[in-house]
């Protein structure tokens, strides 16, 4: 009996030439990604969770990086910023913040939205919007028990502060990362075929 190889998926890093270099300069590019959007912040009086584009950033990354390039590159965002790099929100650094939680929750979600990125899962818009709402699904299922303990919340009041605000944000977001995905794609097949 033989085996047939089937294809192996790609993820759009994988466009790209090389091996373990280039690995480690995606994994370095992708947290210093992450770091910059998520000084495009805006802080809000009623929570302690900011308003940044770190969410999008973190998604993003595991998307286009994968499983666990992308784990590797969000993971070394958190650990840099926890040890003094100053990339989080506002330029601030450390882990005993209230919306930590949240950082935590950016490396699980890239890991898995690279790893169904990986199964093709943001090869269309449909797809990848669907692939984005279950990763701020995972964020928000670490951030916000992570807001409520920090700061004693109840859920309610966790949700009207760490969840509610943030969902319009979000969508627009997904709906954004929806549209450069699968457009990404498409050029890679255009140049592919030449």
């Amino acid at each position: 009996m033989t085996a047939i190889a089937l294809p192996r998926k790609r993820v759009l890093a994988d466009v790209i030439p090389g091996g373990l270099v280039r690995d480690a300069v995606l994994v370095l590019g992708g947290a210093a990604f992450v770091g910059l959007l998520a000084q495009f912040a805006i802080p809000l009086s009623f929570t302690p969770v900011p308003l940044t584009l770190g969410t999008f950033a973190a998604l993003l990354t595991g998307a286009a990086l994968g499983s666990l390039r992308g784990l590797l590159s969000v993971g070394l965002y958190m650990v840099a910023g926890m040890a003094g790099v100053p990339w989080f929100a506002g330029h601030t650094s450390g882990f005993g913040f209230p919306s930590f939680g949240y950082v935590i929750g950016f490396v699980a979600a890239a890991a898995l939205v690279g790893s169904l990125a990986q199964r093709g899962a943001d090869r269309t818009v449909a797809r990848t919007a669907a692939l984005m709402v279950l990763g701020n699904v995972v964020i928000y299922a670490i951030g916000l028990p992570y807001l409520m303990a920090s700061t004693g919340m109840d859920l309610q009041t966790g949700l009207a502060k760490g969840v509610v605000p943030f969902l319009a944000g979000d969508a627009i977001k997904i709906a954004i990362a929806a549209g450069l995905l699968p457009a990404a794609w498409k050029l890679v097949q255009r140049v592919e075929q030449r």
